[in-house]
């Protein structure tokens, strides 16, 4: 049984703790290197169980995003892996799926990658690989249990290796834009493009300089390529309005045919069009589904809950697929498609509106990189037919209005505060004429509302993480938030354990929708 202190480094299927001074709360360093030792050794002894192999049989890949804690923990995880007698690949600077990628590519056994994805930079953590994808949460709760325990694999001497993996998985990329584009000049089928790239000081700068310009675009007016462990600029990350502001004034600025953008470690991404137009959450999904149906008619998209009822209809009605809104969270919305391919349904894409997409032919491995070389490979198909991304979703229905609030727990069980907050509004609904439970509705309390109540939806739902009820409203009227979230308020003010604040500021006109 996992105790509290051990507990806490859990967040879903990574770990995750404070790894360098500066946090605003005063949190102290727990991320130490004594626990950075203690969890890696745990990663060894379930690698070895679950594998069948001994650890002096083992070949390790290690690769750390741009945070300033990374150098001391790769070093800590090194240690600890050669001591335990196994091959170590030290990858230094790359990204998350590249350290997947090592497992096939490379053969190795396993993989660590040290992020925090687009957490604050005193935050750090690790994140495993196998040749079957990344770790599930109860495999965490193992690694967490032995370090815990302090249990050790027994002592040998292993080797370490210096291993530029970047460049190979950059030769890869480049090979699928060359023979995805197939242009007449096949080596520099990016000849006359304009991208910008914003990695936002992570490790996405690879992109212009290994990617993009070998295949002759021009990158001009990218920003913030260089690794800064600070995140001066902006956080990467593409579900940030900052962020993906500071990339649509790159493209205006530059004129660009098209900009991408990047969170930390380069396992999600997003894009902006020539005219400005952000292409994230329900648009950047409806891009890559449009692009997953085309050799997959038909077939079935499987995305996270908080998408719009817009996005559904496209993918339904105008390009004739399927969708299956599933649990937020990216991990699950894999494994839901892994689920309906195993049962037999045509599953090619799973993709969450924070940015991760996942598709069945790169493993169902959320890859930014890989999202973004696709949606440039279409962007470049359309441009000979005279059309551009924009013309893509042309059909995509989009809200007047949308706003996520969240609503902190208070109660130290917060998960069942949680769900009574949300099993209480649900009988409210059942008591509204102008209110409707959503049939599809995966998780959470997804209500739907009349003309004359809204005109749109609302999803109240736990955090996958947090002691926090996330509340996502979309309405189709202008003023058609403040219809809804008055009603709601009514409801959630009554319950117990609930901080309603955030929802009491935007009632007061305190805080907008996007």
């Amino acid at each position: 049984m996992l105790e509290k202190y051990w507990n806490h480094f859990k967040s879903g299927t990574d770990i995750r703790g404070v790894a360098s001074p500066g946090a605003p709360d005063g949190q102290a360093v727990d991320l130490t290197d004594e626990n950075i030792c203690k969890m890696t050794a745990g990663f060894v002894l379930w690698l070895a169980n679950k594998t069948g192999t001994v650890p002096e049989k083992m070949t390790i890949s290690v690769g750390h995003d741009s945070r300033i804690s990374a150098e001391r923990i790769q070093a800590d995880v090194v240690q600890t892996l050669k001591s335990a007698g196994c091959r170590v690949l030290c990858c230094g600077l790359a990204s998350t799926p590249s350290m997947f990628m090592t497992t096939v590519d490379l053969s190795c056994t396993g993989a660590v990658q040290i992020t925090a994805s687009h957490h604050p930079f005193y935050r750090n953590g690790l994140k495993f690989f196998t040749r079957n994808g990344g770790l599930e949460g109860s495999d965490i709760e193992e690694i967490l249990l032995h370090a815990q325990n302090g249990d050790t694999p027994p002592a040998a001497q292993g080797t370490v290796q210096d291993t530029d993996y970047m460049r190979q998985y950059s030769t890869r990329l480049r090979e699928m834009i060359k023979k995805g584009v197939n242009a007449k000049d096949y080596d520099l089928p990016l000849q006359g493009f304009h991208i910008v790239v914003d990695a936002g000081n992570g490790a996405g700068g690879f992109y212009a300089s290994d990617v993009l310009r070998p295949l002759g675009a021009d990158t001009s007016g990218s920003q913030y390529l260089t690794p800064d462990g600070m995140f001066p600029n902006h956080i990467p990350n593409p579900e940030n309005g900052k962020a993906m502001a500071a990339a649509r004034r790159a493209v205006l600025e530059n004129h660009a045919d098209l900009g991408v953008i990047f969170d930390t470690d380069v396992d999600r991404g997003g894009a902006v069009d020539s005219e400005g137009n952000e292409l994230n959450k329900n648009r950047l999904i409806a891009v890559a589904s449009a692009i997953a149906l085309e050799d997959n008619p038909g077939a079935t998209i499987v995305t996270d809950s908080v998408t719009s009822d817009g996005l559904k209809t496209f993918i339904e009605q105008d390009l004739g697929g399927k969708q299956r809104r599933f649990k937020r969270g990216y991990r699950n919305v894999i494994d839901e498609a892994l689920r309906l391919n195993a049962a037999g349904v045509n599953c090619p894409l799973a993709i969450e509106t924070s940015g991760h997409a996942a598709m069945r032919e790169n493993y169902f491995l959320d890859d930014g990189a890989y999202l973004v070389t696709k949606i440039i490979i279409k962007a470049a198909s359309l441009c000979r037919e005279g059309k551009s991304l924009k013309d893509l979703i042309a059909a995509l229905p989009e809200p007047e209005e949308t706003v996520e609030l969240r609503l902190p727990i208070l109660d130290e069980d917060f998960r069942k505060t949680g769900e009574q907050a949300m099993e209480n509004l649900r009988q409210c609904a059942s008591h509204q004429p102008h209110w409707h439970i959503d049939p599809d509705g995966c998780e959470g309390v997804r209500l739907s509302f009349d003309k004359q109540a809204g005109d749109g939806w609302a999803l109240l739902r736990l955090s996958v993480h947090d002691p926090v009820l996330p509340l996502n409203i979309e309405s189709n009227l202008a003023g058609g938030l403040m219809l809804i979230t008055g009603q709601l308020y009514v409801n959630l003010r009554t319950q117990a354990g609930i901080d309603t604040s955030s929802l009491e500021a935007f009632i007061a006109g305190e805080t907008t929708g996007e």
